[in-house]
């Protein structure tokens, strides 16, 4: 795998609230910022919210009521006898909203957390108003092979030192979980996603779909999503479509979510409309 760089992160503002939700056996950890209309935020694989969202959070909490979540095995959510699922996540997902009052808000996922934030409107239409997914594919094809080629050179030695191993050794409530946490992650990743083009040509909540020109997700596959999704088609005369597609120029998979004032402008004038 080619060296990875990793901007260096804001610090986090302190939650206006914080606390664990018991849903399907997990004790799952959120936290809340600021107030307005909700909008939950689902990090990416082997990271947590300080990792995925350390530079974004704090501007998306100006406007609205962000409620950070932590999936299984990830950040302060302890892992439990069950493989990591993206259906699962959505479903762990859908139930805290109803344990801490949420009836339907706005969802953003970020690579593992936009599968599981796909997942959600697919399982739980009724709690999703509009989707931001970041580095999402709906199919195995949609990332490039070498991609997952290189899962096998993921391991704790290649990772020591990045803000990734330094996060969960710092948040997780057993830090000694490491290792299994990459093995589950790189299982996931394995496993065939190939989710019928029905399901997302069916989605009710307009979809925002951003990827950077350089991530681990093919352009070719985000316009084919966007034609699903009702996009592919020329504005002027056909009228824009409810969703949108943004490729983010001199980006990566692991940078996409750095680009907090690009996003932050797409993403609030995408929920506002």
């Amino acid at each position: 795998m080619s060296q990875m760089t990793f901007p260096m992160q804001d610090l986090m503002p302190v939650p206006d609230r914080s606390g664990y939700a018991d849903v399907n056996g997990l004790k799952m950890y959120y936290e809340i910022h600021g107030t307005g209309q909700p909008l939950v935020l689902i990090h990416g694989g082997l990271s947590a919210t300080e990792t995925s969202f350390g530079k974004l959070l704090p501007e998306l909490a100006k406007t609205r009521q962000v409620i950070a979540v932590e999936l299984q095995a990830h950040g302060r959510t302890a892992d439990i006898d069950r493989p990591l699922r993206f259906e699962l996540m959505a479903d762990d997902t859908a139930a805290l909203l109803a344990q801490i009052g949420i009836a339907q808000a706005d969802i953003l996922g970020y690579s593992i957390g936009a599968g599981v934030a796909l997942q959600t409107a697919i399982r739980h239409p009724e709690r999703v108003r509009k989707l931001v997914l970041i580095s999402v594919s709906y199919k195995t094809e949609g990332m490039y092979p070498e991609m997952l080629a290189g899962m096998d050179f993921v391991t704790p030695e290649a990772l020591a030192g990045s803000p990734f191993a330094e996060e969960y050794a710092r948040l997780a409530p057993r830090p000694e979980d490491w290792p299994q946490t990459i093995e589950r992650v790189k299982e996931l990743d394995r496993q065939a996603q190939d989710w019928p083009a029905e399901q997302i040509r069916a989605l009710q909540a307009p979809v925002l779909l951003v990827i950077g020109d350089s991530d681990i997700i093919r352009p070719e596959h985000a316009v084919e999503m966007f034609r699903l999704l009702g996009g592919g088609v020329p504005g002027d005369i056909a009228g824009l479509p409810k969703s949108q597609l943004a490729i983010l120029p001199g980006t990566t998979h692991v940078t996409v979510v750095y680009k907090a004032q690009w996003l932050a402008s797409m993403i609030t004038e995408f929920l506002d409309k």
